[in-house]
């Protein structure tokens, strides 16, 4: 797994980290929304937005908070509906090794 592109905040601006760790813990606390939807949501945005090394990440945040494989393709529909085929290119490119198995 890649490093955390945040991390070099960690040394060159430490109060910029502590902003966006603090939005991000924000955004995806358990709430009315548990947080495995919400990494859900993040992941569609991701793949809108042509980042697969952010779809891999929050796929795989969103299993440890106990999504399945199912209910990431089921938020692939969605994304596909809003933003369309490429959005699904990104994604299943980046989510290959995660639905491979290894």
């Amino acid at each position: 797994m890649s490093e955390n592109p945040l991390n070099i905040l960690r040394k060159l601006d430490p109060d910029l980290l502590k902003l966006v760790d603090g939005a991000g813990s924000l955004a995806l606390a358990d709430d009315a929304l548990p947080r495995r939807i919400k990494l859900l949501i993040a992941m569609s945005l991701d793949a809108s937005n042509g980042s697969a090394g952010g779809v891999t990440a929050l796929a795989r945040q969103a299993m440890q908070a106990g999504a399945t494989k199912q209910e990431i393709l089921e938020a692939l529909r969605v994304t596909y509906y809003i933003s369309g085929v490429g959005s699904v290119y990104t994604a299943l490119e980046a989510l290959r090794e995660i639905f491979s198995g290894k």
